[in-house]
This record gives C-alpha cells, structure tokens and sequence, in this order.
C-alpha cells in the first residue's frame, strides 16, 4: 500500500506525488458514482494495487496516499455544498446531474480541494484542469473545466481572489 508522501522528498517529488493523488482521487470519485462502492473500499483498491501499476508498455504514477484519501474524504462529506457550488458555476439548463460522469467527479474532487483552506485556490484550478487535459485531450472541456472552478473558487474563497 502507498504511504503519504515522505517529508524527505523535494518540493517538486511531493507535487508530482500530490498532482498524480488529484488525477486518481478524479477516478475514484467516477468509480464510486459508477458502482456505488464506499470511498474505503475504493481508496483501498487505489492503494493497493492502482498507485504504481504496471503494465505491459505503461507504468501508472505512484501517488500521495494522504492527499489523495483525503481529497475522496472532503468531496463525499461535503458533496452537497460541491454540488450546488458547481450548480451555481453552470449553465441554468446544464445542472451537475446532467454533465459528463468524469466532469461531475472532477469538480466533486476539485470543490473539496476549494473548500480546505490550505490549498490555494489557483493551485487548485491549475492542477485540475490538467487532470481534466488527461482525461479530455484535444477537447474544449478543459477551459469549460477552468471557467466552473474560476467561479467556484471565488464563491468558496472570495478572499483569495
């Protein structure tokens, strides 16, 4: 199983660490939507065997277990007040219930990171909308996925903007 990032490692190791713990906390929230499995039974799963798999001709990135269960923790707690923050950020005709399932994890996952004020807000809009260029290359999602969390952002923590 992995552990939480080592406070041993450099600056940049715990970010890769933390970034890869965003990435797989995205897909762990669309597992459980998907299959409605608790957040233990799919955090442990991710740790044990989807952090640093290997495959033929890929190696998965290994990842920050405290971040990452951490994040899946805030976005299940606090899933609707993310909900209706990301309501607020969509279109009146485009509720969350009718986006695109890995959308709805994204933001679920990115509203918690919002919400907990040791993660600036720009960080958070940053890393995710990368996770949203891994999950939607080549797509315009990723500045959809940008103006949502822009605006939820600034409803979480008017005071950083």
């Amino acid at each position: 199983m992995s552990e939480p990032a080592p406070s041993n490692l450099s600056g940049n190791q715990r970010r890769k660490l933390r970034s890869a713990a965003r990435f797989f906390a995205v897909q762990a929230l669309f597992q459980m939507e998907a299959t409605g499995q608790t957040a233990d039974v799919i955090a442990r799963e991710f740790a044990d065997f989807r952090f640093g798999e290997r495959f033929e001709d890929y190696e998965m990135a290994e990842a920050d277990l405290g971040h990452f269960r951490k994040v899946v923790d805030a976005a299940v707690n606090w899933q609707a007040k993310i909900d209706q923050m990301t309501d607020r950020a969509l279109v009146a005709k485009w509720p969350i219930a009718r986006i695109d399932p890995t959308l709805r994890a994204l933001f679920r996952a990115a509203g918690a990171e919002l919400l907990d004020p040791a993660t600036p807000p720009k960080v958070a809009i940053v890393e995710y909308v990368q996770v949203a260029e891994a999950f939607f290359p080549d797509a315009k999602e990723p500045r959809f996925v940008n103006a949502v969390l822009d605006h939820m952002a600034r409803e979480a923590r008017p005071e950083a903007f």
